[in-house]
């Protein structure tokens, strides 16, 4: 009887003992985040999206929320949609942005149009990523004036966030790479193809006699022939603004002639150290360019017609004048009629259901 009993009491004392065995179907299991199916528009390359951050219905949800956060601004009062408006094609109408401490910067707010394309990120290109990029306009002191710790701080705090982050990426943790992610992912989502331009290359528009001349002078050489002594009659557009890959830029850094000298503002040479690159700018793409004045990366001319007769005067010279400004110190000699046809097909790639997409609005209304 007393070994029966010893067996007894060694049997229950070991079941005690036993480790918890983790329950196979948790309470509050962690879904995995779904799959954005993005498909490039028609005539669009691929968009090269990085291994680390695939595109996510809740990661863009939770980039969109990020885009439109006042709390990434030192004092509360500003987002990255203060600068980049909806309406102007997501840029700044004034020549220049005005930050929370009332700093005014010296570069025109450039548009948030088709970014999963373009690379070399800002006017200077000082940005190789999206995920770069979108990580700058919090801690500059002429901007939102915000240190990350700080506003990551604000956002753990708010009861929104956590579990916005936690259905992108699997967790609650907030951090600085994971808004760097988010934001990006909106960004390239944010993908404007539905101009008169897009729907004439599907054949569901027609261009008038107007806007068909403006395309020719678009993609036609300018300056005058040597040969002949008579003008060319193209506008010379498409050697910075190429309608390959429905782009309508090249994103690489030019200078188009606006200046003799550059100490204001070096451009890209004030990143690269390097005198033979002074003057040069990142070359914007041209879709919705109706919407997105004032123009060039001071912001310098109000209209489009300011901007065509820039071109049209040939530029000023300089030593790194772009070689493709193959009429530089002498002019296109486009007519007023031809530079009001060259207007009108750039009026061509406005797109309003870009503006007008609900998918880009403030979460927060």
């Amino acid at each position: 009887m007393k070994k029966i009993l010893f067996f007894l009491v060694l049997a229950i004392s070991l079941w005690q003992c036993e480790p918890d065995v983790e329950d196979p179907t948790p309470t509050d299991p962690v879904a995995e985040p779904t799959p954005y199916p993005f498909q490039s528009p028609p005539f669009f390359p691929p968009m090269d999206i990085p291994l680390d951050n695939p595109l996510t219905y809740e990661g863009i949800e939770l980039g969109r929320y990020l885009f439109w956060e006042q709390k990434l601004s030192g004092n509360n009062t500003q987002s990255c949609g203060s600068c980049h408006m909806p309406q102007h094609s997501f840029s700044d109408p004034n020549q220049f942005s005005v930050g929370i401490t009332g700093a005014i910067g010296n570069r025109q707010s450039m548009a948030l149009v088709n970014l999963g394309w373009a690379y070399n990120y800002f006017w200077d290109g000082r940005a190789i990523t999206l995920e770069q990029q979108v990580l700058e306009p919090i801690t500059n002191p002429i901007e939102m004036n915000e240190s990350w710790e700080n506003a990551l701080e604000e956002l753990r705090n708010d009861p929104l966030y956590p579990p916005l982050f936690k259905a992108a990426f699997g967790s609650t943790a907030i951090t600085q790479d994971r808004a760097a992610k988010a934001l990006a992912s909106f960004l390239r989502t944010m993908v404007s193809a539905n101009s008169k331009f897009d729907q004439e290359r599907l054949g569901q528009y027609t261009f008038t006699a107007d806007e068909e001349a403006g395309f020719n002078m678009f993609l036609d050489e300018g300056g005058i022939n040597p040969n002949t002594g008579e003008s060319y009659g193209g506008a010379d557009c498409f050697h910075c603004h190429s309608h390959a890959g429905m782009q309508m830029g090249d994103y690489l850094f030019h200078n188009n002639g606006l200046d003799a000298h550059f100490q204001n503002d070096a451009g890209l040479a004030s990143i690269t150290g390097n005198p033979l690159d002074s003057g040069k700018f990142k070359t914007p793409t041209l879709r919705n360019i109706e919407l997105t004045g004032p123009y060039m990366h001071d912001g310098r001319f109000q209209t489009l017609e300011q901007v065509v007769a820039h071109y049209n005067s040939g530029g000023i010279m300089s030593a790194t004048i772009d070689p493709m400004m193959e009429a530089a110190n002498e002019g296109l000699f486009l007519t007023a009629t031809q530079q009001q046809q060259l207007i009108a097909f750039l009026k061509c790639l406005t797109d309003t259901s870009f503006i007008h997409n609900p998918a880009f609005s403030d979460p927060h209304e």
